[in-house]
């Protein structure tokens, strides 16, 4: 008798997740998603003005001070602006903290919002709601953004490389949330060691492998006869186990290999680990990867905020600079968004410890390059960068914006398994047409 028959669907989910992580070091998560039409959303995208084919987005983990970086605040009284002055720009006009003295000469190709605003000052909820468009609950667990740009884009399945990759995120990430796994972000851990455990052991013949394989369906028989036909979930799973074993036998996965790259490359972008998935992200997105988000943490500076804003945000400043640089000297960044987020600013007000606390109230975002109308600034802050004044930017407004350049519907509902109805910009989320190409 075979002993897979007697599994449940969760059993069968969490037997697929442990082998794919042993064999392939892919994590699985997720739950069954709702049915949704790919024609109807291919008929979307073809009537829309998306421009952007790929997304590099770089997440800014810790809240970044939006004072010192995008908002800078020249003449706002010392306790607000500090020591860190404010720069021109290539375009009039624009100024930025000192800080990032080579972004500044991409400002052309720049959209700053300097009007976002949150209720989520906590990291954990202003991380996920950034990410999601939706408040965090216990009950459920939403898509992140590009698990929704899987979803809704059907030639999402095209290749052997995984359309989301998500690099030096960590486990704090909502990944495909109740959608399918297929939908999940495939992690790199470690952007210079690329994708481990994709490849076949040494020991390991290809005959022995393939019997392995053979073995595996032949044991998921009954299961498969009782359960594929009927259970979203399991063909998902099974989806992804079989993506893993064709990216396993893949050129594709020198997308992955950061050695492939030569010296001026890496010393463009920087030698830190940050400047690495910058890089990775670059040679992912020329490989057609659909989306690709690099976390770079450690910006909640509570304290000795000038200090740490010296020693991090040159290395932003480099690898942002230098992507922008290499996108548009390979053709790509007329097809490549790049987006630079955070979860919430922090206070313009100057703490006793020289530092900056967190901050929802107002802070600053940046989108560059493929739909985006370069040269912009939406949206202002008063005079001490502690209160926006005119148009005001939520989540959903920012996340229905990359949806609208990607030429995704960002008001396409789709169903939880619960039968609730959510979107890829939140509730009311609306794009912002005035920074739009």
């Amino acid at each position: 008798m075979n002993p897979f028959n007697k599994l449940d669907d969760q059993s069968r989910r969490q037997f697929l997740s442990s082998t794919a992580r042993t064999a392939f070091g892919v994590s699985l998560g997720g739950a069954s998603a709702s049915w949704f039409s790919s024609a109807e959303a291919a008929e979307a995208i073809a009537k829309s003005n998306g421009k952007a084919k790929n997304v590099i987005y770089l997440y800014m983990a810790g809240g970044m001070t939006h004072i010192d970086t995008f908002d800078p605040k020249p003449e706002a009284p010392s306790e607000y602006r500090g020591p860190i002055k404010a720069i021109s720009t290539k375009v009039d006009g624009i100024q930025l903290g000192q800080h990032l003295e080579k972004t500044a000469k991409h400002t052309d190709k720049m959209a700053i919002v300097r009007s976002m605003t949150s209720t989520q000052g906590a990291h954990s909820q202003g991380n996920y709601h950034i990410h999601t468009s939706y408040t965090e609950r216990a009950s459920i667990t939403h898509p992140s953004l590009g698990s929704w740009a899987n979803k809704l884009d059907p030639a999402r399945l095209k290749g052997t490389l995984p359309p989301y990759v998500t690099v030096h995120t960590g486990n704090n990430h909502p990944g495909a949330g109740f959608f399918e796994p297929n939908n999940a972000p495939l992690p790199v851990g470690d952007a210079e060691k690329g994708l481990q455990n994709a490849k076949r052991r040494g020991n390991v013949s290809e005959a022995a492998f393939n019997r392995q394989l053979a073995l595996r369906t032949k044991l998921d028989e009954g299961f498969a006869t009782r359960f594929k036909k009927g259970q979203r979930s399991v063909r998902a799973y099974d989806e992804m186990f079989s993506s893993a074993v064709n990216l396993m036998k893949s050129k594709d996965l020198e997308a992955f290999d950061l050695s492939k790259e030569g010296k001026d490359a890496h010393a463009a972008y920087g030698s830190d680990k940050f400047s690495k998935g910058v890089l990775l992200a670059r040679r992912l997105v020329e490989h057609g990867v659909r989306f690709v988000e690099v976390q770079f943490g450690g910006f909640d500076w509570h304290s000795d905020n000038f200090t740490k804003a010296d020693e991090k945000l040159p290395i932003l400043d480099q690898a942002y600079a230098a992507l922008l640089a290499d996108l548009e000297q390979r053709g790509l960044l007329e097809t490549t968004l790049v987006v630079i987020a955070t979860e919430f600013g922090r206070t313009p007000k100057i703490d006793a410890d020289a530092g900056r606390n967190h901050f929802p109230k107002a802070f600053s975002f940046a989108l560059a390059g493929a739909g985006i109308k370069g040269g912009t600034v939406y949206g202002e802050t008063d005079e001490t960068a502690s209160n926006v004044i005119t148009e005001k930017t939520s989540a959903s407004d920012f996340n229905s914006t990359i949806a609208a350049a990607m030429g995704l519907q960002h008001d396409q509902v789709l169903f939880s398994p619960s039968k609730r109805p959510f979107k890829m910009g939140g509730k009311t989320g609306k794009p912002i047409t005035d920074i739009l190409a």
